[in-house]
């Protein structure tokens, strides 16, 4: 069987997931995300295709809705694009949200970049792509159903499998057929673990195992390093929340709008529920995380059972209580900052590159009351990565550069990725696998973990591509 891998993104790096599969002539992307993190760098990366979107793809496979897998399909579309996007149905609706909001950045950067920055980081030529754009290519999504074969094209089927990662997130796993002739037919699975997340996550269901194939496509973000339990997550908030409300400051917490928040909103619930937290105001400020939320509510099939025994089972909403206000307008969030303490704000972006978190920080990060809180991972390059890096004691936010004055500290516990041990038993787990291509990592995680899958699983090979690398198979 002819067939190609071609890693286009997220090779030894973190972001922009994209990877193209050929067989014959056909040609399938899982996934096609946007690369985040040193901004010029990261804008060329993601203005630039190396195959040509209106003839070369027949299809896309988008394991979930996060930008870093989603973020450049607005831009596929842009380019003549009109192949199916298949996905389940809770990333569907999630995709179309983040998509439009993804377009909403690109085009307020776009203006600000041109105004005050002699060299953009768009040159000024246009956003990557518009809101309207976003809206457009949502034609061409088509959700499926977990755990239930669908065509990909003649000769492909797939099928979507539980990630544990965020609400809708799924692996992949490719069936790919080829007669010739009269020939028996050749088959050849191929699985993607895409984002692969973690056991006892709160809200959605743990991953599922990977059924036997023969060559995976396993990220590998914490390759080298494990978490904390995911138990322990809870305390620690509470911890943060009672030292830095004695103290009358505020908690700023740059959360992904998808899953983040809401697993954290609904801790805060818990901890309320329970009078381990004091009754200061909580502000979820994220037009995107409100919207994002109605959509939790939309998809109960994907909760894990606890969540409908503490909450839905007696009519409660997890996402909602008395502390709680969810901010939409710039004006309320403006307020935000000329409001004292003690308070918990909760805004994206995740990894500090864009939203309303940077005005936040823009305003708190130099008061030693204050508490920055990071409750996920952060890109190499990025200002999230920045502020929470010991060896760095100034920071710049828009263009002007700040001192790292406020209590910084993380919360690993709250992980959505599945750390070391948790990478290892899913190889182990996965049957009859031939090669592994490890991507989604960065090298000093990635390495080691290649070495540790040489010494368990004998005779595999073990690939770690660099971008545009063509693995043959």
């Amino acid at each position: 069987m002819d067939m190609k891998i071609i890693t286009h993104g997220a090779a030894r790096e973190v972001t922009g997931t994209c990877h193209e599969v050929q067989v014959g002539d056909k040609r399938i992307l899982l996934d096609c995300g946007l690369f985040q993190g040193h901004r010029s760098e990261a804008a060329a990366k993601n203005a630039a295709f190396t195959f040509n979107p209106a003839t070369d793809i027949d299809a896309v496979v988008l394991s979930h809705a996060h930008m870093d897998h989603t973020g450049r399909i607005p831009l596929l579309y842009k380019r003549g694009f009109r192949g199916k996007v298949h996905c389940t149905y809770a990333t569907k609706d999630l995709a179309r949200v983040m998509l439009e909001d993804g377009g909403y950045i690109q085009e307020k950067d776009e203006e600000y970049f041109c105004k005050h920055l002699s060299d953009s980081m768009m040159k000024c030529d246009g956003p990557l792509y518009t809101q309207q754009d976003a809206i457009d290519c949502m034609e061409i999504f088509h959700g499926e159903n977990y755990n239930e074969w669908f065509d990909v094209c003649p000769g492909i089927r797939a099928m979507f499998i539980e990630a544990g990662h965020v609400l809708g997130a799924a692996m992949v796993v490719l069936e790919l057929k080829e007669t010739n002739g009269n020939k028996e037919t050749k088959e050849h699975r191929l699985g993607f673990s895409a984002d692969l997340g973690r056991d006892m996550l709160p809200i959605i269901r743990d991953p599922a195992d990977m059924p036997p194939v023969d060559t995976l496509i396993c990220e590998s973000t914490y390759g080298n390093r494990g978490h904390e339990s995911v138990v322990t997550a809870k305390g620690h908030l509470r911890d943060a929340i009672v030292k830095t409300a004695k103290r009358g400051g505020k908690v700023l917490i740059p959360a992904f709008s998808l899953e983040r928040t809401q697993e954290i909103v609904y801790d805060l619930h818990v901890l309320w529920d329970e009078k381990e937290i004091p009754p200061i105001p909580i502000f979820i400020d994220s037009p995107l995380a409100i919207r994002i939320t109605d959509i939790f509510m939309k998809h109960p099939e994907c909760y894990d059972s606890a969540l409908y025994e503490q909450f839905l089972s007696k009519a409660h909403n997890p996402f909602q209580f008395s502390l709680v206000k969810y901010t939409e307008s710039a004006d309320e969030s403006k307020n935000l900052n000329t409001m004292p303490g003690p308070m918990v704000i909760m805004a994206g972006s995740g990894m500090c590159e864009a939203g309303r978190i940077r005005h936040h920080l823009r305003n708190g990060i130099e008061d030693q009351r204050n508490t920055v809180l990071a409750v996920g991972y952060m890109a190499e390059y990025t200002l999230g990565r920045k502020i929470f890096d010991p060896g760095v004691s100034e920071v710049r936010i828009f263009d002007r550069m700040y001192r790292k004055r406020a209590e910084s500290t993380c919360i690993d516990a709250y992980s959505g990725h599945a750390g070391m041990d948790e990478l290892d038993a899913f190889v182990k787990n996965t049957a009859e696998v031939k090669r592994i291509i490890l991507v989604h990592g960065e090298p000093d995680q990635m390495e080691p973990f290649a070495q540790r899958i040489r010494a368990m699983c004998a005779g595999v090979e073990v690939m770690m591509p660099e971008r545009e690398d063509v693995i043959e198979i």
